[in-house]
């Protein structure tokens, strides 16, 4: 019987995943523990720009917009309120109710394609020039100062819920956003497999063709912005956590590059290809930041190209195709004669 390796391969790097995430805190030291802890931020944000992308077929420049709204939304929200119960759900809120704003002009005002992409990356940069221009005193919301370019410092981190004297240590938090990733991925295969899923992949590969058979094209297109931007806030209120400070630099242009490099890498139509693109990259830009010698920008750049010359379908992708030939390989046919006996 062939095997599925789409299906098998996620199976299993999600068993893995759990495993390592439960095990690891207990071997690693403090400083590998905080690099792979923002590993797997990027790579929840990395998973929304697949989903969104990859299988909406909306091209967004925006998910470093929806990752800094995420970030600013649980930092102003947990230095107001103490707990940061209430924050996350915060930070997940206003970035997927910004797409959902953005979603509804652009897909039923009929803007698509090159223009959506533009119209998200003008987004981003409006939001970093705006708060870049909040450094003086007058500009807070409730106790918490936006500092400007020099954001906002001294978050506090995750605590249990309800319970803001019980701080998560930094094992614990590897562990929950480990776990959040893992329950994004497995919740949006979910999403996929289901007939809403089947829906949006239809639309991805002939919208005109979905719409005349009864499908509210732009009603499914939003709906998918809106989870991704959710996703992205949720992976920027986790950066925040991660580093108990942000600044106007999530907004940033190369953030948006970057998460796009991710996905092509990864592959598009995938969920797992970006996150282990993303890890894999990380990785890669925090040992040639060791040196002098390359510049790591210079090497990224090579990857895209090489990707998108070399392997368009992404590493996956092109991976389980490799694996699936030769799993399915047949057997040669016996001769005429052999078959008859």
């Amino acid at each position: 019987m062939p095997i599925d390796t789409r299906t098998l391969l996620p199976v299993l790097g999600c068993a893995v995943a759990a495993v390592l995430v439960a095990v690891l805190p207990q071997w690693l030291d403090l400083f590998t523990l905080l690099s792979l802890t923002i590993y797997l931020v990027m790579a929840l944000l990395a998973l929304s720009l697949a989903f969104i992308w990859g299988f909406g077929g909306i091209l967004c420049f925006g998910q470093a917009a929806f990752f800094g709204l995420g970030a600013y939304a649980y930092a102003i929200g947990v230095l107001n309120i103490g707990d940061s119960t209430w924050p996350v759900l915060l930070a997940i809120a206003v970035p997927a109710l910004v797409a959902a704003a953005m979603g509804y002009f652009m897909f039923y005002g009929g803007i698509s394609d090159v223009y959506l992409g533009v119209i998200t990356l003008a987004v981003t940069l409006l939001l970093f020039n705006v708060m870049n221009s909040t450094s003086g005193a007058e500009y807070h919301i409730g106790s918490a100062l936006l500092g400007g370019f020099n954001g906002i410092p001294a978050i506090p981190t995750l605590n249990v819920p309800f319970n803001p004297d019980r701080v998560l240590e930094p094992e614990t938090l590897f562990q929950v956003i480990g776990g959040a990733l893992i329950l994004c991925y497995l919740g949006l295969r979910g999403l996929l497999a289901s007939r809403f899923g089947k829906v949006v992949v239809a639309i991805r590969e002939n919208e005109q063709r979905a719409g005349l058979l009864g499908y509210d094209t732009r009603l499914h297109k939003l709906i998918v912005f809106s989870l991704g931007g959710g996703i992205a806030g949720l992976a920027g209120c986790l950066f925040a956590n991660w580093g108990a400070f942000v600044s106007p630099g999530v907004f940033g242009l190369a953030q948006s590059a970057q998460i796009i490099i991710w996905v092509i890498v990864g592959g598009r139509g995938t969920l797992f290809g970006p996150i282990l693109a993303c890890i894999g990259i990380q990785a890669l830009m925090a040992r040639l930041g060791e040196q002098q010698q390359v510049d790591s920008g210079f090497v990224l750049g090579l990857i895209l190209l090489a990707f998108v010359m070399l392997l368009p379908r992404g590493l996956l992708p092109t991976l389980s195709s490799g694996v699936s030939r030769v799993f399915q390989r047949r057997p040669q046919p016996l001769p005429t004669q052999e078959r008859a006996l």
